[in-house]
């Protein structure tokens, strides 16, 4: 179980990764705007923007994932598959980061293909066990 809840809280801390790069692009157009970061991020272009789509994405990855990472804990379905499932589901966001970065857009959606994919078959393992009851 402390797998998943290391992933947990690793994948909660990726959009706050993926905001490090962004706000150093936000900084070079003319200091970072605080006041309207999200209408400075609107004119970012080439690496800035992908920074700004990889950290949005990251949060929308982790609404996908924390519901089947509770649900195996919530139901005590968690095995060593759903432990792969978790260290896959943070090596594969962490690498579709650098691929967003990277300007590598085939890369990018596979990596986010298998992210989608671990988030599915973690609330299917918590679906299999409760349906053992």
């Amino acid at each position: 179980m402390e797998i998943v809840l290391i992933s947990l809280f690793l994948a909660t801390l990726m959009p706050i990764l993926a905001k490090a790069p962004l706000a150093l692009e936000m900084h070079k157009l003319k200091g970072y705007d605080n006041r309207n970061p999200r209408q400075q991020q609107d004119q970012l272009q080439g690496f800035g923007a992908r920074c700004k789509a990889a950290h949005y994405n990251s949060f929308e990855a982790l609404i996908m994932y924390i519901p089947g990472a509770l649900a195996v804990v919530a139901v005590d379905a968690v095995t060593q598959l759903t432990e792969y499932y978790a260290m896959g589901f943070v090596f594969a966001r962490f690498c579709y980061l650098l691929m967003y970065w990277l300007d590598q857009h085939v890369l990018r959606s596979l990596f986010w293909g298998v992210g989608f994919i671990i988030s599915l078959l973690m609330l299917w393992q918590a679906m299999a066990m409760v349906a053992t009851w």
